[in-house]
């Protein structure tokens, strides 16, 4: 299946062709596949992750469809996909939104695998899914340069000549009358073994999303060195099998970006009905991943950043716990001293009420204060940064003499000149280290 990609930012909108002059900026999609993607929106039980995605709405008199705080690639039955990249900063253009995004996904479990150099900006200039193959490609055509490892195959085989082993009942039963045959059992030393069964099963289900002609020439020449290799008929049977010895390091990238692919594309799996694969992201995991990527990055040594921590509950019943309290990051010095931060993607407007903070935001980092802090430290909530919110809120709030929360902004910038922008009036050392 040979698929076309359309690209918006986070917050575009989708309209059907007809209406494309009626809203500006907006992306134009064929009659059937807006109506699918509504369908998929408005009912309840046809897949929660399109209603996240995708929101309906009434704009300009015209039904649209905006793309809310999930990112990645959104594929549709009639072969078209829709590729949704994040919004930082006042970037608007493509390639640095998909090169964002790229080196963001690189804090998360799955794709620590990526390489992103800054050389191939003219590659960040194709949808997201060729970008992604063709770094799937690389390491697979790595692994082929340094050369596919081979195993001992077990076979059966009725030969005109003895090799290995004869076996008795066989030969019986099959040469008893040609007695010029040997039906035989021999090891063969052959690259047939699980860890280029699920390469190969991977190559061929990346075939069929890709239309760009450098890709295809590359899957070409790999598949040519995979020819005589079965593609895997049970990658999860096949993964549990490999193991990976001294010489076998060079296999990791590519048997990480295959694990991956079999896996249906997609960490957010969206297929439903129409067996459709999409890989999305919600943009606040991705960006709370981020943040504890870069910070361990700065951290003094003997520092300790733990995500999600769930030690603490809003309240206790017949001595159980109830209502876990989970900061997004608990940072804890080796001396004992502790900072509780959580992550907000979204802009804030320091023109609106409030700055646009929530009020609810404000009482779950008063839980965190208490229940983490003991009612004394400092808090901190981290927004990316924009023009418009480009240094740290000047003052804190203050929740009591001990207890302070601190808004801050997260400046997203690529060669690992990412970083947390503090305010000078912050007297915190564990912050100030992570600086």
């Amino acid at each position: 299946m040979k698929v076309s990609t359309l690209s918006i930012l986070e917050f575009g909108y989708l309209v059907k062709e007809e209406d494309q002059l009626k809203v500006p900026n907006a992306t134009a999609l064929k009659s059937s596949d807006f109506e699918y993607l509504e369908q998929r929106c408005l009912l309840p039980d046809s897949g929660a992750p399109y209603g996240k995605a995708l929101q309906f709405k009434l704009h300009r008199k015209c039904r649209v469809l905006q793309a809310q705080n999930y990112v990645g690639l959104l594929y549709l039955p009639s072969g078209q996909s829709i590729e949704i990249l994040p919004k930082t900063g006042n970037h608007d253009d493509l390639p640095h939104a998909r090169q964002t995004l790229l080196m963001m996904l690189q804090s998360l479990r799955e794709f620590r695998h990526i390489e992103l150099e800054t050389a191939d900006i003219d590659v960040l200039k194709l949808p997201l899914i060729e970008v992604l193959i063709r770094r799937f490609l690389k390491t697979v055509n790595q692994v082929v340069k340094q050369g596919l490892k081979r195993d001992y195959v077990p076979k059966q085989e009725n030969l005109t000549t003895k090799r290995g082993k004869l076996n008795i009942g066989l030969q019986v039963k099959h040469n008893f009358v040609e007695k010029q045959r040997f039906y035989c059992e021999y090891d063969e030393y052959l690259p047939d073994r699980p860890v280029n069964r699920v390469i190969k099963a991977a190559l061929l289900q990346v075939q069929r999303y890709s239309k760009d002609a450098r890709n295809q020439k590359l899957l070409r020449e790999l598949l040519f060195h995979f020819d005589d290799i079965p593609s895997s008929n049970q990658p999860a049977l096949d993964f549990a099998r490999i193991k990976f010895d001294r010489g076998m390091v060079y296999y990791r990238p590519a048997i990480s970006w295959s694990r991956l692919i079999l896996n249906n594309l997609s960490p957010v799996s969206m297929s439903g009905l129409s067996q459709a694969p999409s890989l999305l992201f919600p943009m606040e995991s991705i960006f709370e991943s981020y943040v504890a990527m870069v910070l361990r990055r700065q951290l003094p040594p003997g520092s300790i950043l733990k995500t999600q921590s769930a030690s603490k509950s809003l309240v206790t019943f017949d001595k159980k716990k109830h209502f876990t309290l989970k900061p997004d990051l608990l940072l804890t010095l080796n001396d004992g001293q502790q900072c509780v931060l959580d992550t907000k993607w979204k802009r804030l407007d320091l023109n609106e009420h409030n700055f646009g903070l929530s009020q609810s935001d404000f009482y779950q980092m008063f839980a965190y204060g208490h229940k983490y802090l003991n009612g004394e430290g400092e808090l901190v909530l981290i927004y990316p940064a924009h023009d418009g919110f480009s240094s740290p809120i000047e003052h804190s709030f203050d929740f009591n003499l001990s207890l302070k929360l601190w808004v801050l902004p997260f400046d997203i910038k690529p060669n690992n000149q990412s970083r947390l922008i503090l305010n000078q009036n912050i007297d915190f050392k564990i912050l100030r280290s992570a600086t």
